[in-house]
């Protein structure tokens, strides 16, 4: 549970408390029937960007406007005993969920030496992350959710399901992004809507869990009810990585085996379709400007912006904020700041785009928020967090921020009405659609983290970040997204050094 829809939720728990004590029963006689983890991600801003600070300023201003509901969240913590909450500043619901919170499954309640299969309701359309892990998982309005709280059923017609068959192996330069906004256009195309989406195939060795949890974070960009990856060898190593003692990983492993859940394992299974994905033929992409099954290659994404907006054309020059600047880049969402080698190749990206003499144009307002803390010591530790400050993304705050809209004020050069008419903003969200991120940018493209980082150095998205100049270096000599563009060799050198830590 979020906290945006959580204070409801809690608000109608607490007058039931009270309604029961004015009856004559005891406080403690209302509490829910199942546990119930509110994580406070969704109110955080970005209102501060570019500078140390970032963070302790955004997350002080935060307390400031939000004390009344933290102070009810923490009471309500202590008044209903199956009720666990996340403070803030900690990380995005979904993301926490994926390494701390879940453990794939669970003993039977008053059924000793019983285990059933975790699954999990949230009150946010991306709950469906938790499917990369083989749990059960998707998003529901808060009344279901209150009813769920109190006992009752989650009621599901029985869903057609879709196999996804997953194979080849992925090119060299293609991130989890470009996968998981491929599988959006794919499965969109093909109307997965109010299904179940499983995923096989010898592809599944070429993904990682945070890979897989990317493409399962997007199942509602793509309609689906779920997108349930099956249980492996890579579930369980992800779930010792993420601290888990070795009797809940065991239990897990008995029970995908014994079930059928274990990937690969007992007859054929009959799905009501099935589809094909090959990971080779996907190539580097940005998707938009407004839907993210807009797919468009590098080269195409200037091309999108001349037909979507006719009358904006491309300015006269770079030097300054014309048409197609770059408002606003953010290294935002549990959809991609969940992925260590996707952090670790923005990281490096910023150290070679250093290295060589780059920067941000002064209109850009840079920001990152990680989705967990343990994402952002990794970029401590490895040193990339230095170089990623170097071009202004500092760390602004754990939560969703940009990515729900919290995108604060634009710089001041945009300020007022000498802003030009077409704005852009680059994001490694998981939506894009017009003014979501701010009322005055009207064109939002999806990307990776490391993609994000290089719209942020072009600062216009007229230029095409596959063949055009990012910029220039100290010599004046024109420095291009392929050279400074880092290997996964580079990647996996930074996550076996620093990446173990959980």
């Amino acid at each position: 549970m979020q906290d945006t829809a959580g204070v409801a939720a809690l608000a109608d728990l607490a007058a039931l408390r009270d309604y029961a004590v004015a009856c004559g029963s005891p406080a403690d006689a209302v509490d829910a029937a199942i546990p119930i983890d509110l994580v406070i991600d969704h109110s955080v801003r970005a209102d501060h960007s570019g500078r140390p600070d970032a963070a302790s300023l955004n997350h002080g201003l935060e307390f400031t406007r939000n004390e009344e509901r933290y102070r009810f969240f923490k009471w309500a913590e202590q008044a209903f005993p199956r009720l666990r909450v996340v403070p803030p500043g900690h990380g995005i619901c979904h993301q926490i969920n994926l390494e701390q919170l879940t453990i794939v499954t669970a003993p039977v309640p008053d059924k000793q030496g019983w285990t059933m299969a975790e699954t999990v309701i949230g009150t946010d359309s991306h709950t469906t992350m938790i499917n990369a892990l083989g749990v059960l998982g998707w998003g529901v309005g808060g009344i279901e959710a209150e009813l769920a709280a109190l006992g009752s059923p989650v009621p599901i017609p029985l869903p057609a399901v879709t196999e996804v068959a997953v194979f080849g192996e992925r090119v060299a330069g293609v991130t989890a992004t470009d996968i998981a906004l491929h599988f959006v256009a794919r499965l969109r195309g093909a109307c997965v809507v109010d299904q179940i989406v499983e995923f096989s195939g010898e592809g599944l060795d070429a993904l990682t869990i945070p890979d897989r949890a990317a493409i399962a974070n997007m199942c509602p960009e793509y309609g689906a009810t779920a997108a349930l990856f099956p249980v492996d060898h890579a579930t369980l190593a992800y779930l010792a990585e993420m601290g888990r003692v070795p009797a809940v990983v065991e239990a897990c492993e008995a029970y995908a085996r014994e079930t059928g859940l274990w990937r690969d394992s007992g007859p054929a299974r009959r799905y009501t379709r099935t589809l094909s994905i090959d990971l080779a033929e996907i190539r580097p992409v940005m998707a938009g400007p407004s839907h993210p099954q807009q797919l468009r290659s590098l080269s195409k994404v200037p091309e999108s912006l001349r037909v979507h907006f006719p009358d904006c054309g491309p300015p006269p020059d770079l030097a300054s904020p014309g048409n197609g600047a770059v408002a606003i880049a953010a290294i935002t969402s549990c959809t991609n700041t969940a992925n260590p080698a996707l952090m670790v190749g923005a990281g490096l990206l910023a150290r070679n785009a250093v290295a060589r003499g780059l920067t941000v144009p002064r209109w850009v307002k840079t920001t990152l928020s990680p989705g967990s803390r343990r994402i952002a010591g990794l970029l401590e530790r490895s040193g990339l967090q230095r170089s990623l400050d170097a071009l202004g993304f500092h760390v602004a705050g754990f939560g969703c921020m940009t990515c729900v809209g919290n995108s604060g004020d634009l710089a001041p050069v945009l300020a007022g009405t000498g802003a030009p008419d077409l704005l852009v903003s680059v994001l490694s969200g998981n939506r894009n659609f017009e003014n979501r991120i701010h009322p005055q940018v009207h064109a939002n493209y999806l990307a990776s983290p490391p993609l994000v980082v290089a719209g942020a150095i072009a600062g216009n998205l007229f230029v095409d970040l596959a063949n055009d100049p990012l910029g220039h270096d100290s010599t004046g000599a024109p420095v291009h997204l392929d050279e400074i563009w880092p290997g996964s060799d580079e990647i996996a050198a930074v996550l076996a050094e620093h990446g173990s830590q959980t």
